[in-house]
């Protein structure tokens, strides 16, 4: 059976100051009525069953989860104790859900991207099942790069394969970090790369074997965590086991080592939605190049421009050019366009700031 893994643990600093600790991008309504958590699930739905879904978060966010995702069983939003990165994430939902079902199938996402049509994105994952279904083999989609993106990972992809449905399969070649401008031209100009997804889907036991080969005490500390989790000592365990783990991401400790990853040539509408800079793409432009999200925007002489405010909430703009202005209730920012990426390290400053940090 496929089951849905949502990765709902990040913090989604660069949407502040409409994002804080406890509402990270993924609880915002940054595109459309439902929040992108919520779009999330709804992707899944259809795929994979209510009872086989599981969203793994942390204890800050687990309340809001469950308040915006009713639907979902309470065991259903699995909460580590602490954050040790992706690897441990995905390998805690894959011990976890083998319990269940001993040739279960992963559907692994963010919560926090937004994918359109959500249709299509279903029939893609149900395409990915079936290469997953083969022993060692971990399955992404590659995202056709339509512009030098320096915010995204890439796919190198290689041969193609034979195809199991619609989409273009070809062998993932290299896993590439975020480039410089002129590399990320030549990426698109090249036209074997894509952007990465960061979308996976694998069966379980592709998962935890592994990590059993590459990271086997932190395969030990996980089948622990599974034996206790149906009993009283489910917590306890948990967290002795959490405090001893490596912190690593999903990358490092598997990717970068596997031998088999395929990578299917999406079809559909993908974006991380990773900086205020992205809602240009969300909600489209006037014929000033402006955006707006939920305020009111008038403006003379202003170009380029990102805007959000509370609805109703009147912004003007005068004579500037490629600022991104957001206004919340108790905080305002003003910033260079083209700088939307480091609001991550605007926060970061506010934290260390004893005065500043119920800002954040």
């Amino acid at each position: 059976m496929l089951h849905g893994v949502i990765l709902a643990g990040g913090s989604g600093t660069r949407f502040w100051p409409l994002s804080r600790s406890d509402r990270p991008k993924q609880l915002l309504k940054l595109a459309g009525s439902r929040t992108l958590l919520q779009q999330s699930h709804d992707r899944l739905v259809g795929t994979s069953d209510e009872g086989s879904l599981l969203v793994v978060t942390n204890d800050t966010l687990a309340a809001g989860i469950r308040d915006q995702l009713p639907e979902l069983p309470h065991e259903a939003v699995v909460v580590e104790p602490m954050l040790k990165d992706t690897a441990v994430a995905i390998g805690l939902a894959a011990v976890l859900l083998q319990q269940r079902d001993p040739e279960a199938v992963l559907a692994v996402t963010p919560s926090d991207h937004l994918i359109r049509p959500a249709a299509r994105f279903r029939d893609g994952l149900r395409e990915a099942a079936q290469w997953a279904q083969t022993p060692g083999t971990i399955v992404t989609f590659g995202i056709p790069a339509r512009s030098p993106k320096t915010g995204y990972g890439y796919i190198r992809r290689g041969e193609a394969l034979t195809s199991k449905g619609r989409l273009g399969s070809y062998k993932a070649e290299a896993f590439e970090e975020k480039p410089d401008l002129e590399t990320a031209q030549g990426y698109v100009q090249g036209g074997a790369h894509y952007w990465n997804s960061g979308i996976f889907v694998w069966s379980a036991r592709t998962v935890l074997e592994g990590l059993a080969k590459h990271l086997p005490a932190t395969h030990a500390a996980l089948q622990r965590i599974a034996e206790a989790w149906g009993t009283p000592q489910r917590d306890a365990v948990l967290r002795a086991e959490y405090e001893q783990l490596e912190r690593i991401s999903i990358d490092y400790a598997l990717l970068e080592k596997a031998e088999r990853i395929v990578v299917l040539e999406a079809d559909f509408e993908w974006s991380d939605v990773g900086a205020w800079s992205a809602l240009a793409e969300v909600y489209g432009q006037d014929e000033h190049g402006n955006t707006v999200h939920d305020a009111t925007l008038e403006t003379l002489d202003a170009r380029n421009c990102i805007v959000h405010g509370p609805p109703g909430r009147l912004v003007a703009l005068l004579g500037v050019e490629d600022l991104i202005v957001v206004e919340t209730r108790d905080a305002t920012l003003v910033c260079s366009r083209d700088r939307a990426e480091e609001v991550k390290a605007l926060v970061k400053q506010l934290e260390q700031q004893a005065a500043l940090q119920a800002y954040t």
